[in-house]
């Protein structure tokens, strides 16, 4: 999740913390200020709406951890943020990214369990695109001694979600069997290594073609994205599957359903099929709502299928699911320690080569999980581009007739 269509027209006004405003104010020109290197979303749009530039440290409030930030994790939901796909999202300017992993800087008072030094990985209300985050203890785990800065931000947001939708939502069982799509994302990557760990569980993975010969062993069953792949699945198990994962909406929601079996679920936790372009296309918007298959209550009742929705984010920052959460994670960290699930890293990234990173997602080119190394040397051409050389934040102004419609030069070749 994070990125979901269902649930998302009151996620992101639920995830603004009490710093998103004071944060990602221009740094004032003291020079006794502590500065930061951070990312900044200057505006909803393209990628020339991000910039690196310095803003003045946070500082724990009560109950917070202050972290010197290693890595921090990309996920296609910060896509959207960007645009501003979202509903009521978060005015900007504001620092993208709800997750890292770092080490623990200082702690504000009233807060127990973690000490200065200690290695940690945690969930963060925006902000996490920076130098140095504080978030309160309840979103903040210890990493595992074994665990890398870059596993750990590849590990929080995706395995607890693809955790819950299976055990928590489904109720995974011996001799089920998933359909997930994006297989080769970081999500896709860690529902299959999830199901490896129940007897007798059937994976049936849909992503691009050129993604097959990385992921084939993940997946009991592989199929291109590009063909029909509900003729593939009823080929193999011709009553359907029991559990559907889709991340994409739009017209896979009516063929997800019509693969389920009786008593199947069918779970939505994206909509990456709302991001066309680089910038937000209302045509492209009310094209997917329209391909969304209109669910018949009664038809549900008669067939004996579930449809659920899913959010780690508002379920740790509207929902309070903390406890939870943090159960889940003491499991997953468990299986980490037994060797039975390990983060799948695609490429490391600096700050100020944001802009290539999400390219990289925008075009599906992903393999597991996309990392910002904090302190990663960006390559020159990139920096140029990335980094904000105005110590106010400020940003050119588009030319004139950029738009929508205009062809996308990708970054990534």
């Amino acid at each position: 999740m994070a990125k979901e269509a269902a649930a998302m027209t009151e996620e992101t006004q639920y995830m603004i913390g009490k710093h998103v405003g004071k944060e990602t104010e221009n740094v004032e020109a003291s020079g006794d200020a502590k500065e930061m290197r951070a990312v900044i979303l200057a505006g909803f749009g393209g990628l020339n709406k991000l910039r690196v530039t310095k803003k003045a440290m946070p500082e724990p409030q009560d109950g917070e951890v202050k972290i010197r930030v290693k890595a921090c994790g990309l996920n296609f939901l910060d896509l959207m943020v960007r645009q501003g796909t979202i509903d009521n999202p978060p005015k900007p300017p504001l620092v993208p990214g709800f997750e890292c992993s770092g080490i623990v800087e200082s702690v504000g008072v009233n807060t127990t369990r973690f000490e200065v030094s200690d290695r940690v990985m945690a969930f963060v209300n925006y902000n996490a695109w920076a130098e140095v985050v504080c978030t309160p203890v309840d979103f903040v785990y210890k990493m595992p001694e074994e665990m890398t800065f870059a596993e750990a931000a590849a590990f929080s947001l995706n395995f607890v979600a693809a955790y819950m939708m299976l055990f928590e939502v489904a109720n995974l069982r011996e001799g089920m069997s998933v359909l997930v799509h994006s297989a080769g994302g970081g999500v896709g990557q860690a529902v299959a290594q999830l199901c490896s760990t129940v007897p007798n569980v059937t994976v049936f993975g849909i992503a691009s073609c050129f993604k097959h010969a990385a992921i084939k062993d993940s997946m009991t069953h592989l199929f291109d994205r590009n063909v029909d792949y509900i003729q593939e699945v009823k080929k193999i198990s011709p009553e359907g599957v029991d559990i559907v994962l889709d991340c994409l909406c739009g017209d896979n929601t009516g063929k997800g359903l019509t693969l389920l079996r009786p008593l199947g679920t069918y779970i939505l936790y994206g909509a990456s099929n709302l991001v066309t372009g680089e910038t937000k296309s209302f045509f492209s918007f009310a094209k997917s709502w329209w391909q969304v298959e209109k669910v018949n209550p009664i038809k549900l009742y008669e067939e004996n299928k579930v449809i659920a929705g899913f959010s780690l984010l508002n379920l740790l920052f509207k929902h309070g699911k903390c406890n939870l959460v943090k159960s889940v994670m003491d499991k997953l960290l468990c299986l980490y320690d037994q060797k039975k699930i390990k983060p799948v890293v695609d490429s490391l990234w600096a700050l100020e080569e944001v802009k290539e990173a999400m390219q990289r997602i925008h075009d599906r080119g992903n393999i597991g999980k996309l990392i910002l190394d904090v302190e990663k040397s960006p390559t020159p051409l990139m920096a140029s581009d990335s980094t904000e050389t105005s110590e106010a934040g400020e940003e050119e102004e588009e030319p004139e007739g950029d738009n929508d419609s205009k062809e996308r030069m990708p970054f990534i070749h």
